[in-house]
């Protein structure tokens, strides 16, 4: 079982939707729902001999697995994880439990095709974060985006279809260069094995253009500034539980690949391009933040706040240093809690009153004291309050910076001002004050069901907190590693000699 623990980490959850579609029909809601549960909480299970057998002293590949595919094209189903791997791993599995409680009884309406949608997209996700195969990644990579494109098509807002084509197409198209950039690659080495990738000497200017290629499809994920008008519709049309694995896990592979592809296989034209990577970066923490400050629909907010965030898990990766990296992979871990956190805050307060309009609400405490307090606790992890998951990546970020540049870490800094501003009046309009709305009068606190889902990323938010360095110890290896790979030079000399 261990052997292949990683194909039943991948598997179990893409079987179990479909055993979900088959079992569970209009009629058989209930059925449906249990099964769901039941298939992400096996998942859950099957990811903690991961965490207990992993090795945290090396940063060779653990766990892996190889068996031919398409041989024509020296093509493998080839699995394996490091510590960088693992820790996104885990967060997958863990919201994936998350989101099916969380929509335990929102949804009514097609709960079969909604609940596999997400456990397919479990499966699919997983294998991209495992996948050591360039052909076997894409094809992960491509695939999830269909469940992400039913989820918001179907049970998504009014302007859905709009939203889903344009979702689509952005991601689509990106990825499409990404193809290109892995059959150069394959022409080169007759490979499709990262590993191979790795010692691939390269010229500076197909390094660049590489670069480029890579971009397109990781700068969409992330969604780095201009690239990232597609993410606030998709956010705004989602339901809570399309936006809480959007936010939380799909936007995290852009920043993945970048740490996967583009600083080991292109260490040269990474450090050439850094300076725009990292304006890029600064652009999206200001900027955005800014945006985000006249957002009158509380999704809209939290989306403009997941670019800015975002930016700081860029700004991390390219100042090439182990303190800057290890604060973006923490960033990208804290800000899957804290964002999906805030998206299933606002999915109560919308299940109950209809509306994500910030002007509909005012008062809510008076109302719904517990439910308040959360989200609370949230609104001060998104601002970087000290002693919340929220504080340390961005820390760590801002202290690899400032080493680099003093200005990067002043304008980097700007979040923890603007951060707070947009995210702390936006609840000060919501929760607090008199109330504004009749609607508000009626509304009742949380129930057992998301006082469930609630305490768990409460925990997890206030955990990582105080006590990041499970985190940091599982990916240190590997992030040294890549610190050294990124400093090697590949650039090939006339002469045939590689410096």
């Amino acid at each position: 079982m261990e052997s292949n623990l990683l194909s039943l980490l991948i598997w179990t959850p893409i079987v179990g939707g479909i055993v979900v579609l088959a079992a569970g029909g209009e009629t058989r809601a209930p059925l449906a729902r249990k099964l769901s549960l039941a298939f992400s909480i096996i998942a859950l299970l099957l990811s903690l001999p991961l965490y207990n057998g992993f090795d945290k002293t090396t940063a060779a590949m653990q766990f892996e697995e190889r068996f031919p595919w398409i041989s024509t094209f020296n093509v493998f189903y080839h699995l394996g994880i490091d510590g960088i791997s693992l820790v996104l791993i885990l967060l997958t599995a863990f919201l994936t439990v998350i989101v099916v409680i969380a929509g335990w009884q929102v949804i009514q309406d097609k709960v079969a095709q909604y609940m596999a949608a997400f456990l397919i997209m479990e499966g699919l996700m997983i294998g991209v974060f495992s996948s050591l195969d360039a052909i076997l990644f894409y094809v992960f990579w491509e695939g999830m985006l269909i469940p992400m494109f039913l989820i918001i098509g179907i049970w998504g807002g009014p302007n859905r279809i709009y939203a889903t084509i344009k979702f689509f197409l952005y991601t689509l198209l990106g990825s499409l260069l990404m193809l290109v950039a892995f059959i150069y690659l394959y022409q080169q080495s007759g490979s499709f094995s990262l590993a191979d990738y790795y010692d691939l000497p390269i010229g500076k200017n197909t390094q660049i253009m590489l670069f480029f290629a890579f971009l397109a499809a990781f700068a969409v994920k992330v969604p780095m500034v201009p690239v990232h008008t597609w993410l606030p519709d998709a956010h705004v049309e989602a339901p809570t539980g399309g936006s809480v694995i959007l936010a939380a896990i799909m936007l995290k592979m852009g920043g993945y690949g970048f740490l996967r592809f583009s600083l080991p296989i292109l260490p040269d034209a990474s450090h050439i391009l850094a300076g725009f990577m990292i304006t890029l970066s600064l652009i999206a923490i200001v900027y955005i933040a800014l945006v985000a400050l006249v957002q009158d629909d509380m999704k809209k907010l939290i989306a403009y706040s997941s670019i800015a965030h975002m930016g700081f898990v860029t700004l991390g990766f390219f100042v090439f240093s182990a303190q800057g990296i290890e604060g973006g992979i923490v960033q990208m871990i804290s800000h899957g809690f804290i964002s999906g956190a805030l998206f299933l805050c606002v999915g109560v307060l919308y299940d109950r009153m209809h509306s994500r309009l910030i002007s509909s609400y005012g008062g809510v405490a008076n109302t719904m004291p517990v439910f308040a307090a959360f989200m609370m606790l949230f609104a001060m992890a998104n601002a970087g309050l000290p002693g919340t998951s929220g504080f340390v990546g961005e820390f760590l970020v801002i202290l690899a910076a400032f080493k680099i540049n003093a200005w990067y870490a002043v304008l980097a800094g700007t979040t923890l001002i603007f951060g707070a501003a947009y995210t702390l009046w936006m609840y000060k309009r919501v929760i607090f004050g008199v109330i504004a709305n009749t609607e508000v009068k009626t509304l009742t606190d949380v129930n057992n069901r998301e006082i469930l889902f609630l305490t768990l990323l409460a925990g997890m938010v206030l955990l990582i907190g105080v006590w990041p360095f499970p985190i940091l110890d599982l990916v240190h290896a590997s992030v040294e590693q890549l610190v050294a790979q990124s400093a090697v030079s590949k650039i090939e000399i006339v002469t045939g000699a590689i410096r």
